[in-house]
This record gives C-alpha cells, sequence and structure tokens, in this order.
C-alpha cells in the first residue's frame, strides 16, 4: 500500500444520530395527550368540633385517565354545606397520580362556627349533607405544567367523629 491511495471507512455521522433521537422524542411525544384526572367527593370525614369551630376531611377518589404518571404540585378547595361556605383548604404536599389508577386523596379543612349562621351545627348531625366544592388542582406532567379547574355539587356522606 505504499502507492499512497487511502481507504476510506464510513463513520455514522453524531449528527445523523442526534437527529433520529430527536425525531423519536417527537414522535413519542405526539402521541402523547393529556387528559384531565376526575375528582369525586367520596365523602367528608369529622375528625374534631369544639366551641370555637372544628376540623373535617374531604375525601376525594382522583382518577388518572392518562397512560402517564402526573404529580400534583399544589390543591385549592372551597366547600359549601347546604349552601353556606364552611371554609377553604390548601394542599401544598405533592401527591403522585398512577396512570390509569385512582387514588384516595384527603384534605383536611378547619372551620370556624363564627359566620356559619345557627343552623350549620345541625348539618353536621346528618347522615349525609349537601355539598359544593370549587377549587384548582395544579399539575407537572410530560407535557408541562397544567391546571384543572374543580366544581362539584351533590350529596355526600358525612362520616362523624363518634360513630
Amino acid at each position: 500500500m505504499s502507492s499512497g491511495a487511502r481507504r476510506c471507512i464510513p463513520v455514522p455521522s453524531f449528527r445523523l444520530s442526534v437527529a433520529l433521537v430527536f425525531l423519536s422524542a417527537c414522535a413519542t411525544l405526539r402521541q402523547l395527550a393529556f387528559t384531565e384526572p376526575d375528582l369525586q367527593l367520596q365523602e367528608i370525614d369529622v375528625t374534631g368540633i369544639g366551641f370555637t369551630g372544628g376540623t373535617f376531611d374531604l375525601v376525594f377518589d382522583v382518577y388518572n385517565p392518562n397512560d402517564y404518571r402526573i404529580r400534583s404540585t399544589r390543591l385549592e378547595v372551597g366547600i359549601d354545606l347546604e349552601d353556606t361556605h364552611f371554609g377553604d383548604a390548601l394542599l401544598e404536599r405533592p401527591l403522585d397520580l398512577s396512570p390509569t389508577n385512582h387514588s384516595r386523596v384527603v384534605v383536611p379543612v378547619r372551620f370556624e362556627w363564627a359566620g356559619l349562621g345557627a343552623g350549620a351545627k345541625g348539618l353536621l348531625t346528618h347522615k349525609a349533607v349537601g355539598f359544593g366544592v370549587t377549587g384548582r388542582l395544579f399539575l407537572d406532567t410530560p407535557l408541562g405544567d397544567k391546571t384543572v379547574t374543580l366544581k362539584g355539587r351533590g350529596n355526600v356522606p358525612l362520616r362523624k367523629l363518634v360513630r
């Protein structure tokens, strides 16, 4: 091989590899779609009653219909019982919502009797109450940050402090 002829050995281009990885990632992301989780208030657990007010837990069933895990970063909820505003709650601890699965989410609420009206205490003796829920759920998804608006009305079982 003294004739000075060079032999070329084909080497795959680094640019081509990066382009293929990028195109593959874009195709995967294109197949992902975001569907809002379904939140349903299952029950209200009265956890404490005192002279000035009390506490209860809102127990939600949260269904993530997506094929990927999403994480909530914040949940803000306002609750009305029998058309009387009972309180607001803020849950800032992260919640991990598994793909196509149900999760039980408990949101504590503190309230005061002052300003609720004379009939408010009587509501907590019922077996079920009419409720209204408003709020927002802030999510971190593979497709970016999303906000889901909560709004619902219905009847829910009221689990008493003393059973």
